[in-house]
């Protein structure tokens, strides 16, 4: 199949640091073609995919509406032309442009649920919405979609000995709890590493950016900023677990998945997409509150590192991944009654 893969404006492809969105889209893009498909990506000229389309010679930050309409217009035209068999988005600024695609659309839903963008999606009934999650799609009512969990390669996150301490890898902002990691890192007498870009949130409370700031000059508390790429993968290899003590619906939380594929057990509270992919006892522990979360990590050792690691790539590739997306893409073609024929072609390419 000839795919059109609809990026954000925002973000490179793939992210040098921040951007669980477009190394999604990365990994999707390769191994799409492992699989013998054409992938053009639409996205900013300073990502590294081959033969990248763009309009935007770098990442746009902070995000802009008027240039994520201007990026997802020129690519519909791009597609209006004829050159696609299908386009698949990330960027819900493109569906705006639906009615004049002249092939099947599928749309992946990566944000959290937000109102005013289900009332936009049921005015596209004929494209195929995926969640990333089965805690995204009921938190979606009335919104019909496939449900497909994000995956990776498992050789980019070579197995790590585990020989150091707590790791918080995201966005300091209060819904990610990284005032509740330092606390449970404490409780168990563990130092805890934090990388990550402050990033300020309606949500936050007063005064929140002062607390962060004071929570991490603490002893046994190591700062490194935002992290991307070799460095990444050495720290989750190394960590002894991944906290992800979140207060919020997240959608998936990539990060985890990025640490059991390097063998790091996650524990997590069981909200959004956590308890789906963390099995308790076996990936990690999911816990409720700072308390917990301490003790867990007092027995993190329990957990199999390398049996975390192979659960995680049964469960978490990019081959898995790709086979589910091209399902989904031949739901999207039957319904436009545009079958291409290749399924028993793809068949021998994704196993």
């Amino acid at each position: 199949m000839r795919l059109a893969l609809i990026s954000t404006p925002f973000v490179a492809v793939p992210p040098s640091t921040y951007g669980g969105t477009e190394l999604v889209i990365s990994e999707l893009a390769r191994g799409l073609r492992r699989a013998g498909h054409q992938v053009t990506v639409f996205a900013t000229g300073d990502s590294e995919d081959p033969g990248v389309r763009w309009i935007y010679e770098r990442a746009v930050w902070p995000p802009d509406a008027r240039a994520e309409q201007l990026h997802g217009r020129a690519a519909a035209l791009e597609v209006a032309r004829g050159q696609y068999d299908l386009v698949h988005a990330h960027s819900p600024g493109f569906l705006a442009f639906a009615s004049i695609l002249p092939v099947p659309l599928v749309y992946t839903l990566h944000h959290v649920h937000d109102d005013a963008l289900l009332r936009a999606y049921s005015a596209h009934p004929a494209v195929q919405f995926v969640a990333i999650s089965a805690r995204q799609a009921q938190l979606s009512p009335g919104l019909a979609a496939h449900v497909v969990h994000h995956g990776l390669d498992p050789e980019a996150f070579p197995a790590g000995r585990g020989d150091g301490g707590a790791l918080f890898i995201g966005r300091l902002s209060w819904c990610k709890g990284p005032d509740v990691a330092v606390e449970a890192a404490r409780r168990a007498g563990m130092e805890l590493v934090v990388a990550g870009p402050v990033h300020a949130e309606p949500g936050d409370p007063p005064g929140w950016a002062a607390e962060v700031d004071r929570l991490l000059a603490l002893p046994g508390v190591r700062r490194i900023g935002a992290v991307g790429g070799e460095r990444k993968q050495r720290l989750l290899g190394s960590a002894r677990a991944l906290l992800m003590p979140i207060r919020w619906e997240e959608p998936f939380g990539l990060v985890m998945i990025e640490a059991m594929l390097s063998g790091t057990p996650v524990i997590a509270f069981p909200r959004g997409a956590a308890p789906e992919v963390v099995e308790h006892g076996v990936t990690g522990f999911l816990v409720n509150d700072a308390a917990e979360m301490g003790e867990a990590l007092r027995r993190v050792g329990e957990i199999d590192r390398e049996a975390c690691r192979r659960r995680a790539s049964q469960r978490f590739s990019t081959s898995r991944m790709i086979r589910d997306y091209l399902r989904v893409y031949h739901a999207a073609l039957s319904a436009s009654r545009r079958p291409l024929g290749l399924a028993t072609e793809e068949q021998r390419h994704v196993r």
